[in-house]
């Protein structure tokens, strides 16, 4: 059991809240997540964005709580320019690789998706410039890249936090791919558009999304920054609209 020290002492003098434990925090940003997950899932618009900022807020919160910093964040001042620079060139990066892909015969067909038929330019660039930032990348670095990364990072070192935070977002994936088998042809056209095909589906999505989150925890390692996985990520969730729109 951890001992009492003068400063916690002077906390509760002081009427300051006392800590809480790595892992407790842990479970905290879990529960908030899933029932950001199931909010997320059934809102659409103004009501998903403001909850987007309001969970970003909250488990920054329960960072500082657990005595984290926006340091632990990957949030830390000295390390947003360097951050800003590897956005930028992730961001570029994912423009020439979906430029060359659209434009490949061979590839063009990856992009096309039966939602995009009912949606006009826009709606796409509302999603592209306003939904994808806040009610995605900004939601989901801050909790995964952020403060589990962070969280787990303190006590048990990277490879831990890259472990559980890219396996929670694997599964924070699993409701919006409920419906993947039978929206996107490419993957209809492997899987089928049967109930099995569609556990498959869901099932491929967590599998790489957890993947994805070991590349953006990398990122995030290396830059020393959350500015570098939120580059990467809202390209390619924004360029993918782009081309899905534009070759529909």
């Amino acid at each position: 059991m951890r001992r009492s020290t003068a400063g916690d002492a002077g906390r509760r003098r002081h009427g300051c809240p006392r800590r809480i434990g790595t892992w407790p925090a842990v479970g905290v940003t879990v529960a908030v997540l899933v029932a950001a997950n199931l909010a997320l899932h059934r809102w659409t618009g103004l009501r998903s964005l403001v909850t987007a900022v309001l969970v970003s807020c909250l488990l920054l919160g329960v960072l500082r709580w657990a005595g984290g910093t926006l340091a632990d964040a990957g949030l830390a001042r000295a390390t947003l320019a360097r951050g800003a620079r590897w956005a930028l060139a992730l961001i570029g990066l994912v423009g020439v690789v979906y430029l060359a892909g659209a434009l490949l015969p061979a590839t063009r067909g990856l992009f096309e998706d039966r939602r995009y038929a009912t949606i006009d330019g826009g709606e796409v660039m509302l999603r592209a410039f306003v939904l994808v930032p806040v009610g995605t990348v900004l939601v989901e670095e801050t909790a995964f890249r952020g403060v589990l990364y962070g969280l787990v990072d303190r006590v048990r070192g990277a490879v831990w936090a890259t472990a559980v935070s890219s396996l929670l977002f694997g599964l924070w994936h699993v409701l919006p791919s409920l419906r993947l088998a039978t929206a996107k042809p490419a993957v209809t056209s492997v899987v089928g558009d049967s109930g099995s095909a569609a556990v498959l589906a869901v099932l491929g999505a967590v599998l790489f999304t957890a993947a994805a989150g070991v590349l953006f925890c990398e990122l995030r390692r290396r830059s020393g920054s959350l500015l570098a996985p939120m580059g990467l990520h809202w390209a390619v969730n924004a360029f993918g609209y782009l081309a899905g729109y534009l070759l529909r």
